[in-house]
């Protein structure tokens, strides 16, 4: 059980007399939050578009691999478990913590000499970023009562927005350079990490002084442990599935030790209760339980989806990454612009169970659209399509993690928005790992079905005779061989072209138009059907959201009522229940929508869809 902790109130963060911070306040704290959300997001686009490079510079291409999967797997199963021990010893240490990790990993990845010591310090960095995006969702929580919360959204997505556009275009120059300084460009994009990181952690220092109510619970060391035993082996399958393929035995092998760690993991969580890392009587409040499933699928359709938008830019209409980044502003658009309008909606009405079902069903109409492109379909179409999925997304991401906040009690905020925020990572990791196999297993099919009609129209071999009297595609050995191979269909070396577009795309780019189209065509195609999928995915997610019951917002942050909470806790009767209330209050405007506990052992009930009054001036 939870008993009433002690204030840990560090000065300057001073609260109003009904506990709440002001809007200045909130902006002061949100300063150094973003910054660490900017240091985050940064690095996942900025990494992605020099891999390549780097690869080639450590002559590990085969295993670039490894360096997203060991990212991936320690900042996911990191994730719960700063939310817990946030909960406990409260959010600045870890997230001071966080950023520390997270610039030291940073650091250590500029010396990588391997693509294999490159992955191990990327599983580094991960363990600092597991902090800092939920944590930074569970603070804000803290401060800001749900009511209110949305209209900050779009401080927020600007942080998401800014990095989406920054990311690539800093990947793609310093990817580019050969030295600066003397040291290699790529080693730039985590060098840059450490001048960031340092402006992060100096206003997280300077202005995040927010009081803690303690939770008297252990660390559960053992759920910690579990954890890692059953998620390590299926995100390792997930990301090299395709590599080894899913049903040989190195697959297997994994399928049955994660199975048998998340078995492991169950039984671990029912025994530990509500000290549990992820808590199960979590998932008997029915809000909970359907925006969690709901963040899966969400999770699943976005990234999964989301992830193949800059290959179609760079690969069918030849942009180079810095271009892509660019070209990806439509989508951002729509999500910035969605999030503030969705934001200041709820704030203004206090409803929010409307938005993510709106949300996932406009992502649906926007990725189907996206599911009718090809190699041909206008760039100027493909933005309008990126534009409407943009808007649905913006309506769902953060409507979810309010109502998931809302739902729990204001002393769960650290461990419920860890969850959500590790489930739905969980949806991404599934979604590209099942949406690379889709693009990989098929387009090698739809190449070859569209160089037969190339072949059938005469296209291809004019597009070969063009190529071969290219004095400038001699100079290509890669551009050149692909041509060679075409021009003798008998041969079999068509085969051989195939395999060189696949692993190195770059190449259609270089090719004679006649003779690239099909290529583009293949890819394209190939995408569109991952297109479909995720909109399957997103239809099943409005489907899902559809069950969410009525939901009431609280106009109290989750700071100020696990305060109330605690007083009303230790105050041994009802009549000094309603004078510890008034005491911690003050003035308070009317509670007809917020949860008041007057008991330290409150009854389980669907937090986000019962009301408990306060009590009358006789405490009852």
């Amino acid at each position: 059980m939870t008993t009433p902790g002690t204030a840990a109130t560090s000065t300057g963060a001073g609260t109003g007399e009904d506990g709440e911070f002001s809007h200045r306040q909130i902006l002061v704290i949100l300063a150094g939050l973003m910054s660490a959300m900017f240091l985050a997001s940064l690095d996942q686009t900025i990494v992605s578009t020099a891999i390549r490079t780097i690869a080639d510079d450590l002559q590990g291409l085969d295993a670039q691999a490894w360096v997203t999967t060991a990212y991936l797997m320690t900042s996911t199963i990191s994730t719960p478990l700063y939310g817990k021990l946030s909960d406990i010893y409260g959010r600045k240490p870890f997230f001071v913590i966080g950023i520390v990790i997270f610039v030291f990993g940073s650091l250590l990845c500029t010396l990588a000499d391997s693509m294999y010591t490159l992955a191990l310090y990327r599983g580094i960095q991960g363990l600092g970023a597991g902090a800092l995006m939920s944590l930074s969702l569970a603070i804000i929580g803290d401060i800001i009562p749900p009511r209110d919360r949305a209209k900050y959204q779009g401080y927020m997505l600007a942080v998401f927005a800014s990095s989406s556009v920054i990311g690539p275009v800093v990947g793609g120059f310093f990817a580019g350079v050969e030295t600066i300084f003397g040291i290699d460009g790529w080693r730039w994009i985590f060098l840059i990490n450490v001048p960031i990181g340092a402006v992060a952690l100096t206003l997280v220092m300077i202005t995040l002084n927010v009081k803690n109510v303690r939770v008297d619970h252990r660390v559960d060391w053992a759920g910690a442990a579990a954890i890692v035993v059953g998620l390590v082996p299926l995100l390792l399958v997930a990301e090299q599935g395709n590599t080894w393929g899913w049903g040989s035995p190195a697959a297997l092998a994994c399928y049955v030790v994660g199975l048998a760690g998340v078995g492991l993991f169950l039984i671990v969580e029912a025994r530990a209760g509500d000290q549990a890392l992820i808590p199960l009587r979590l998932f008997r409040d029915r809000t909970f339980a359907i925006v969690t499933a709901g963040g899966v699928i969400v999770g699943m359709a976005m990234f999964g989806g989301m992830m193949t938008l800059p290959l179609y830019m760079q690969i069918v209409h030849g942009a180079d990454p810095m271009e892509s980044g660019l070209m990806m502003l439509p989508l951002v658009a729509g999500m910035m612009g969605a999030s503030i309008v969705s934001g200041q909606l709820i704030s203004r009405t206090g409803r929010v169970r409307e938005f993510p079902i709106l949300g996932t069903a406009i992502s649906a109409v926007g990725l189907f659209l996206l599911w009718t492109i090809d190699a041909d379909t206008s760039l100027t179409l493909v933005m309008a399509y990126m534009l409407v999925l943009g808007i649905g997304l913006g309506n769902c991401m953060q409507p979810l993690t309010l109502i998931v906040q809302n739902a729990v009690s204001p002393r769960e905020i650290g461990v419920a928005t860890a969850s959500a925020t590790f489930f739905r990572q969980l949806g991404g990791t599934a979604g590209v790992a099942v949406f690379l196999s889709i693009l990989f297993s098929r387009v090698g099919g739809s190449i070859t079905n569209e160089l037969e009609l190339a072949t059938a129209d005469g296209s291809l071999a004019r597009g070969v005779q063009e190529g071969l009297a290219d004095p400038a595609l001699r100079a290509d050995p890669e551009a050149l061989g692909i041509v060679q191979a075409l021009a003798d269909p008998a041969s079999g070396a068509g085969a051989g072209a195939l395999e060189t577009v696949t692993k190195d795309s770059s190449v259609i780019n270089r090719l004679p138009e006649l003779i690239a189209h099909p290529f583009e065509q293949g890819y394209a195609l190939s995408m569109s059907e991952i297109y479909l999928v995720a909109g399957i995915l997103s239809v099943i997610a409005t489907v899902v959201l559809a069950f969410l019951p009525p939901i009431v917002l609280r106009t109290g942050s989750a700071q100020a009522e696990a305060a109330r909470e605690a007083a009303a806790a230790a105050a041994p009767t009802g009549t000094d229940v309603a004078a510890a209330e008034a005491a911690t209050s003050g003035d308070r405007p009317e509670r007809s929508d917020v949860t008041a506990t007057v008991t330290a052992e409150p009854e389980e009930t669907d937090t986000a869809t019962t009301t408990r009054p306060a009590p009358d001036e006789t405490g009852r």
